[in-house]
């Protein structure tokens, strides 16, 4: 079995986002880019399973659409365990698109891990439509992953508590928190190796965008807030009739 696991590359979380002149897009001067936070614990799961399964897991491939700027992204995940990295040389402007070319390199993988969502848009398409144009099985929210026999058993999240499934491949996994306990941090000895692993790039296909930004804008700034004394029970209930409007 291959594997593919989708990697986004998004600023650091902890990273003021200051939004372009023209405001359709952020500041990218001095921002800091990381591995998305979803795709990392997709990652850390896949080398779990690989560890685990070495005769029934060949490899683990790690693939973005996206500019050279997002080749250090792509060499911190080879330095993480991955065997080799696709970039697919194109701005990942909108998620239809970004999806039209990863199905281009991913039929040939028996499982396809993404993220849930990525941290900067929250757009949470790509995987769903991935499978769409893949035309295979996919299961959201999934927590738990593991092989038994020549099929996974995959755990998701669901109202009031957890669904386990058995499934056959190929399929695509839609993975959130809880799939891996902890990321893994690089070791030097990886960083080293991950120099010397095959980082493909390949152009990118005819494809349209199906959205386009028009502004962003920061949310509206919160009023004071206000204190009211424990025993005031009517000043807070004309404050949530007058001013909140909530009753």
């Amino acid at each position: 079995m291959k594997i593919l696991v989708l990697i986004g590359n998004v600023p650091d979380t902890t990273t003021k986002i200051k939004f372009n002149a023209d405001q359709t897009g952020i500041d990218t001067a001095g921002v800091q880019w990381i591995i998305n936070p979803w795709d990392e614990f997709a990652l850390t799961r896949a080398m779990e399973l690989k560890e685990a399964y070495a005769g029934a897991i060949s490899s683990v491939v790690v693939a973005n659409v996206g500019s050279s700027q997002t080749e250090p992204t792509l060499r911190k995940a080879l330095a993480v365990g991955a065997d080799k990295a696709i970039r697919i040389d194109a701005e990942a402007k909108d998620a239809f698109f970004v999806a039209t070319q990863l199905a281009q390199i991913a039929g040939e993988y028996e499982l396809i891990l993404a993220g849930i969502e990525a941290s900067d848009y929250n757009g949470s398409a790509v995987g769903g439509m991935l499978a769409e144009l893949l035309d295979r099985s996919s299961v959201s929210a999934v927590t738990g992953l593991d092989l038994k026999d020549d099929k996974l058993l995959v755990t998701r999240e669901i109202d009031g508590g957890n669904q386990h499934l058995l499934c056959t491949t190929p399929l695509l996994a839609i993975v959130q928190k809880g799939i891996a306990k902890e990321v893994r941090i690089p070791a030097m000895r990886g960083i080293m190796m991950a120099r010397t692993k095959p980082l493909e790039v390949i152009a990118p296909v005819e494809s349209s965008y199906a959205t386009s930004i028009q502004k962003l804008e920061l949310p509206p700034t919160k009023a004071a807030c206000k204190m009211v004394a424990e025993d005031n029970v009517k000043e807070l209930v004309r404050l949530l009739k007058e001013e909140a409007k909530v009753l």
